[in-house]
């Protein structure tokens, strides 16, 4: 059950994920899923996604007087159905200027396992799923200072997330330009 998808370096150390297709496409602030519901995670027979556009910035503001907020996303999608199958969302807020990042991954989730982040080889860190609604399942953290240096200098950050089948989905996200793109956001 593979999907070819190009790797996305954000968050911990590391993002385990199985070949699996990226399109790019930005997204309303704080609302990173598309409208339409996610299916149940990568089904298979689907076609991977074609391009992959790397990593998106954008800026916004509550009022005039207000900090801006910024953010930056990669997500990885089916191309035949346009299901997300994985969204990374890392924003720097106004006010902590500490970086956060929010996942979301698809439904139909073994959630007790939760997911597994990891930076090209180095180690795989856990990361437990925190909620599930209509649009999908979501991890949100904060992102450790040693863990965004390794995104900034990594190649691939893997997604890794079991189907309630319990087999292993592991999603990659490429990482060429997120330190360039998360300069113009800090």
């Amino acid at each position: 059950m593979k999907i070819v998808a190009k790797s996305l370096f954000v968050l911990f150390t590391v993002f385990g994920l199985a070949d699996l297709g990226h399109a790019q496409a930005p997204k309303a602030k704080n609302a990173p899923a598309p409208a339409s519901a996610a299916a149940p995670a990568a089904p298979q027979g689907d076609a991977p996604a074609g391009n992959n556009t790397g990593w998106v910035a954008r800026c916004t503001s509550a009022s005039r007087d207000a900090p801006l907020e910024c953010a930056m996303e990669q997500t990885a999608v089916l191309t035949k159905t346009g299901q997300l199958i994985v969204l990374v969302n890392i924003r720097v807020p106004g006010d902590t200027r500490a970086p956060v990042a929010l996942i979301q991954l698809p439904l139909g989730l073994n959630l007790p396992v939760g997911a597994k982040l990891q930076v090209d080889d180095g180690k795989a860190v856990d990361v437990p799923i925190q909620t599930c609604e209509a649009r999908g399942c979501y991890i949100n953290a904060p992102i450790a200072p040693d863990v965004l240096a390794q995104l900034k200098s990594g190649k691939q950050l893997k997604v890794s997330f079991q189907n309630l089948g319990k087999e292993t989905i592991s999603i990659p996200m490429p990482l060429a330009d997120f330190a360039t793109v998360y300069d113009k956001i800090k």
